[in-house]
């Protein structure tokens, strides 16, 4: 079976049982021939893993072309690390559950990998078990150009923290993409993004956010791993100054119509419960210049 208990439930709930189980046919074990030409030019990925407290981080790594590379058709080698004060550096440091995440952020395409990982000599090795590539939906289109300048390295790059700042709010206020990664306990983790126009993420005061759960590929792979386990880890990149804000916490469906209907465009509304923050200023190394919105985008 491709989908657990969790997905199933919620596609029921959804209504899209025949269509998820057509979707789902695209799911395999292994990587596909044309994922290495996807993968050879890509400058960043998101990642997801699960932390000795069960609680779950979506991490950005990034490197020149080439960082990522397949060694098997199981087995993707990422040559880069995420920046010091990333909690990937140390849940990986034992094999366990991670989800890869590779965007194109200009055709726009992705692949997502869900499998086993940890870091061997410096780099990340990961074990396929589900790869698959979907929705192309509510991408927004930017151009990775080069790389910037770091900041000042005596200054204090990386702040912890139980709530949101004013500037941390102000920056999901903006925010026309994030990404998000859940775990199944024994399903295994996953990795995704969400996208709208600047404002579709709300911050309801201080340790709360909301956002609209938009028609998608209907395999309910996020909400799935929420429905079973509540855990999951918020990544906010803002790709103007390159500072990246992560959150951990626990996500709740939110199945009302009503509430649905304070968010255009919405189905359903997740919420979001903050248990812990870091935010880094320099935590993403890429000068990206912003193209154009996602046509899916809802007005």
């Amino acid at each position: 079976m491709k989908f657990h208990s969790g997905e199933i439930a919620v596609q029921k709930r959804a209504g899209v049982t025949d269509i998820a189980a057509d979707v789902g046919e695209g799911i395999v074990d292994s990587i596909p021939d044309g994922a290495r030409e996807f993968v050879a030019p890509r400058r960043m990925l998101v990642m997801a893993s699960v932390d000795s407290h069960r609680r779950v981080w979506a991490s950005v790594v990034t490197g020149p072309p080439g960082f990522i590379s397949l060694l098997d058709k199981r087995t993707v080698r990422i040559g880069s690390l995420p920046p010091p004060g990333d909690p990937l550096r140390e849940n990986l440091r034992t094999e366990g559950h991670v989800a890869l995440f590779i965007p194109d952020f200009v055709a726009p395409r992705r692949i997502r990998l869900n499998g086993r990982g940890h870091i061997v000599d410096g780099a990340i090795e990961v074990h396929a078990e589900q790869v698959y590539g979907n929705c192309r939906r509510y991408i927004q289109e930017r151009l990775m150009v080069g790389t910037r300048t770091p900041g000042d390295p005596m200054r204090s790059e990386v702040s912890r923290g139980s709530e949101l700042s004013e500037h941390d709010r102000e920056q999901i206020r903006r925010a026309d993409t994030f990404f998000i990664a859940t775990d199944h306990p024994d399903a295994g983790a996953d990795a995704s993004h969400k996208g709208g126009n600047p404002g579709f993420v709300r911050a309801i005061d201080s340790r709360r956010l909301a956002w609209p759960d938009y028609n998608g590929n209907s395999m309910f792979n996020t909400l799935g791993n929420i429905e079973v386990n509540p855990r999951a880890g918020l990544l906010f990149i803002d790709f103007d100054s390159g500072r990246t804000l992560q959150l951990t916490g626990t996500a709740s469906i939110d199945w009302n119509p009503e509430r649905a209907r304070e968010f255009a465009g919405a189905e359903r509304v997740v919420d979001f419960a903050i248990d812990e923050t870091i935010a880094n200023e320099d935590g993403f190394p890429l000068i990206a210049r912003f193209r154009q919105y996602s046509r899916f985008n809802p007005a």
